[in-house]
């Protein structure tokens, strides 16, 4: 089992940007997918961004050129660099971990909770 503990999240204007961060514990040699959700009030959990262990990396194509997903393995660390922000971006958003699934899959899942390790999650709130 993996422990997610997310940060970073804040208030922010559009067009601005944010850094989430997600330091990982526990067994997280059996990780494969490191990835990033997201859910807005009313709405279903939808996946946002990943990185598999051998660095392959995921994004919905709502976010692809605005954020970037990376880690750093030695401070067991998952980051989301978030810039041009969208007040469609606001949202609660959450760190996850699996250890089979890879990042491409996880994020099309319609209910992508049934599996994997989740942080509590982080808001952010972009403003117009």
């Amino acid at each position: 089992q993996v422990q997610l503990a997310e940060s970073g999240g804040g208030s922010v204007q559009s067009g601005g940007s944010l850094r989430l961060s997600c330091v990982a514990s526990g067994n997280t040699i059996r990780t494969y997918c490191m990835a990033w959700f997201r859910q807005a009030p009313g709405k279903e959990r939808e996946g946002v961004a990943g990185i598999n262990s051998d660095g392959g990396t995921s994004y919905a194509d709502s976010v692809k050129g605005r954020f970037t997903v990376s880690q750093d393995n030695a401070k067991s660390t998952l980051y989301l660099q978030m810039n041009s922000l969208k007040p469609d971006d606001t949202a609660m958003y959450y760190c996850a971990a699996d250890p089979y699934l890879s990042c491409n899959s996880w994020l099309l899942e319609r209910a992508p909770t049934h599996r994997g390790s989740w942080g509590q999650g982080t808001q952010v709130t972009v403003s117009s």
